[in-house]
């Protein structure tokens, strides 16, 4: 099976170097997946020319706003812009249905509670439990990246075609499951050499790129000071993510 990637948002939570805000488009077996709806996704999506109305449900990584905060807007978008009466799925971690709430209610009051013109339903995935999104098969596990809930990498297949992805996370042995034998595995590297709490470093990413055994990395969600080294990286072997980026999983050539 035949996943088709775009990335939509490849950007820090900070816009570095100009990209915009996490948000990757998974097509598969007919169906259309968000990995992450940061607060960019729908200019983003505009920029690219994607519907949202093609979006059949949001996978989120985690609950902050640079991975999650596109959804009010995006939700709001359905309502008044003619989405029809397309369901949608949100799909994310123990506590994804009380920050969307809260998160609807602080950007627009009241609008949790709108009568809504589509069906839309939040599911919250059980950490480590295998879990079912449309016909796309999740695997989550817990990583290092404080959220106010569990911040989570997923392992999303369909048949043999797997797309794995970190989310934020420092370097955790818990990576290691979710990326073994992945068509892509997806990786934030915020930071060159200088270790930051939550979030990768490339020179420790570099030291266990042999133990993650995916078939190709990309790394996504970099600083200034990363992203001035991307051609190292890329010497190294790995993708390095760009807003547009259009990819078919399985990886053909390398």
């Amino acid at each position: 099976m035949t996943m088709r990637l775009t990335v939509l948002g490849s950007g820090d939570a900070f816009g570095s170097g100009g990209r915009l805000n996490t948000c990757f488009m998974v097509e598969s077996g007919g169906q259309t997946i968000l990995l992450d709806c940061g607060a960019t996704a729908l200019p983003a999506m505009a920029m690219h020319g994607v519907s949202a109305s093609t979006i059949d449900a949001v996978v989120l990584s985690h609950l902050h706003g640079d991975h999650f905060g596109g959804l009010p807007f995006f939700l709001l978008q359905g309502q008044f812009a003619a989405r029809g009466e397309r369901p949608l799925v949100i799909a994310g971690p123990p506590g994804t249905q009380t920050r969307l709430q809260q998160a609807m209610e602080v950007f627009f009051p009241k609008s949790s509670a709108i009568p809504w013109r589509f069906e839309w339903r939040v599911q919250e995935i059980d950490v480590g439990k295998p879990a079912k999104v449309l016909h796309f098969d999740i695997v989550t596990a817990e990583v290092v990246h404080q959220s106010g809930a569990p911040s989570t990498a997923l392992r999303i297949s369909e048949g043999d075609t797997v797309l794995a992805y970190s989310g934020d996370t420092e370097w955790t042995e818990a990576l290691l499951p979710i990326a073994r034998d992945a068509d892509l595995f997806i990786v934030e590297c915020y930071e060159y050499d200088r270790r930051v709490t939550g979030h990768m470093t490339f020179t420790v990413l570099r030291e266990r790129l042999g133990d993650l055994k995916a078939r190709r990395v990309m790394l996504t969600h970099m600083n200034p000071r990363m992203l001035a080294q991307t051609e190292e990286a890329r010497k190294a072997g790995l993708l390095v993510a760009e807003d547009g980026l259009r990819l078919e999983l399985p990886i053909a050539t390398l």
